[in-house]
């Protein structure tokens, strides 16, 4: 696993955070679910390859 990936996580969760209070601010109250909808499907589709990789060693561990 790459370091990368845990500091791109960490950048979407700021910038969701700092969307979200500004969104608030301005009473758009339904576009801060959006945006953190938004925000959460990213983080998963970068996850999803690792988890996948994690099952599949995970698999080949038990299958010896």
């Amino acid at each position: 696993m790459d370091v990368n990936i845990i500091f791109k996580i960490a950048a979407v969760g700021i910038l969701v955070s700092v969307i979200s209070q500004v969104l608030k601010q301005s009473g758009r109250e339904e576009h801060v679910f959006l945006t953190s909808l938004a925000g959460l499907l990213l983080v998963l589709f970068w996850i999803v390859p690792y988890i996948y990789e994690l099952f599949e060693t995970i698999k080949s561990l038990f299958s010896l």
